[in-house]
């Protein structure tokens, strides 16, 4: 008997040393066994458009009920804020100076090495459904790809029209309920809204049925948005080609119109955050809450009329910080409702999901895995600045270059092809209204960072 239990023993340690070797050497783990993967993926929202960051006007249930269950992080930022660039990075897990799309193009990173190549060559069924902007889109590469163009209403076969959101909404849940069952998958719902429509003059089209949402609202005025805000900005960013400056005059350049594009802008993020609910229910009936990685963040920031200003592009806090809420049914339940106060960045997240899934993470990302952060471990080498980029878009006087080193405290600012410099303090001024680069007592300050950016810039290439 005891020769028979120590038989059955050494087939037990053997079977297990044989099965970790078999994972090591890269063949899949059976799909019951590994996370699926749902990104929620919305356009121009930032770090605190959500009731749970304490926004005191937006409805965000569905957002606010994934937060209370996942980890919310207060500081995450893209490296790049505008759509094409920042969605190569999440692909690629790498800054723009390394994957080469400065705008809508296409990155270079070889396609295997990106998220959804890794994915893909892992087992993993990828679906794809709304917004790309990084040139043709790759279908050859996806098992499932609904793409829809940047506008609200699209047209039917039948002549009649549907909402973007609604039909985001329509092609994950189509993707959800035809899926291979016996495949691990990776879902993408790139959100085409609340990007403004911009080429109607309403900018933010609702469905009719959320005409009624914050029709007796008064949304609060943001801060920094009078004459005084604008004089302020640097000269060039005054231009009258100036993108933001433009924008902000379309939006924001009476309070009548701001009360009107800012309700028309809250509709559709409640519209998104309902097709959320919708499809994060649908994983809830199949019974896939538990075996499914939940993120949802946005391609970068937005401005609300800020510093006089709208859109994105520029190193401003409210154009750089989004949202970023991550569920991961393998944390334990206190993990569930909490938040964390360090660097997260866009690059992070390929990285991150490649950890979870078990899939390779290829030598050229420059993103961290982000599960110490969700666990509630702090390395000790966790990143306490970053650099951005943003490169030149039609020419200067329009949107032009930045690049930045962002810290906690304190952000340093060039604009290379104006030869200017900001630096803010933003312990002090966390609106950044006071350009301390010409202070005396500051110029050590401004020597250091201006190394460290040099520095980080040479590594993000």
């Amino acid at each position: 008997m005891n020769e028979r239990r120590f038989s059955l023993s050494m087939f037990v340690v053997i079977w297990f040393i044989n099965f970790q070797h078999v994972v090591s050497a890269d063949v899949p783990v059976p799909a019951k066994s590994r996370l699926n993967v749902v990104l929620l993926y919305a356009d121009d929202w930032r770090f605190n458009t959500l009731g749970c960051a304490g926004n005191p006007i937006v409805k965000t249930p569905h957002l606010d009920a994934l937060a209370a269950k996942g980890v919310r992080f207060q500081r995450a930022c893209v490296t790049t804020s505008i759509c094409g660039v920042s969605r190569a990075s999440l692909l690629t897990g790498q800054w723009m100076s390394r994957h080469g799309n400065r705008a809508f193009g296409e990155f270079q990173t070889p396609w295997r090495d990106t998220l959804p190549g890794r994915l893909r060559d892992c087992g993993y069924s990828l679906g794809h459904a709304g917004k790309w902007h990084n040139g043709t889109f790759p279908a050859e590469n996806y098992d499932f790809s609904r793409i829809t163009p940047m506008q609200h209403f699209l047209p039917q076969p039948d002549g009649s029209r549907r909402h973007v959101t609604r039909q985001n909404e329509t092609d994950a849940l189509e993707f959800l309920r035809t899926r291979p069952a016996e495949q691990p998958f990776c879902l993408t719902v790139a959100f085409v809204a609340p990007h403004a429509e911009d080429n109607d003059p309403r900018q933010y089209l609702c469905q009719p049925e959320s005409e009624p949402l914050y029709q007796n609202a008064v949304i609060p005025l943001t801060f920094a948005a009078d004459e005084d805000a604008i004089r302020r900005l640097p000269k060039f960013l005054s231009h009258p080609q100036n993108e933001g400056r433009r924008r902000w005059g379309w939006r924001f350049d009476t309070p009548e119109k701001y009360q009107t594009f800012m309700k028309a802008y809250y509709r559709l993020v409640t519209e998104v955050d309902t097709a959320c609910g919708n499809i994060l229910a649908e994983l809830e009936r199949q019974k896939l809450s538990d075996q499914t990685l939940i993120i949802f963040t946005t391609d970068n920031g937005y401005f609300h009329g800020e510093h006089g200003l709208a859109d994105k592009w520029y190193p401003y806090e409210e154009s750089i910080r989004v949202p970023l809420i991550v569920r991961d049914p393998r944390l334990p339940a206190a993990r569930a409702g909490t938040t964390c106060d360090e660097f997260a960045l866009n690059v992070d997240l390929a990285p991150t999901i490649l950890a979870a899934t078990g899939c390779e993470i290829p030598a050229g990302m420059q993103g961290r895995d982000l599960s110490p952060l969700l666990r509630g471990e702090t390395p000790t080498d966790w990143r306490q600045d970053f650099f951005y980029e943003h490169g030149v878009i039609n020419a200067k006087d329009v949107i032009p270059a930045s690049e930045a080193l962002v810290t906690k405290n304190e952000k340093y600012i060039l604009w290379p092809d104006f030869e200017t410099e900001e630096l803010f303090d933003l312990t002090a001024d966390p609106h950044e209204t006071r350009n301390l680069a010409a202070e005396p007592d500051r110029q050590p300050t401004l020597a250091k960072m201006r190394s460290r950016l040099a520095e980080l810039k040479r590594r993000a290439q």
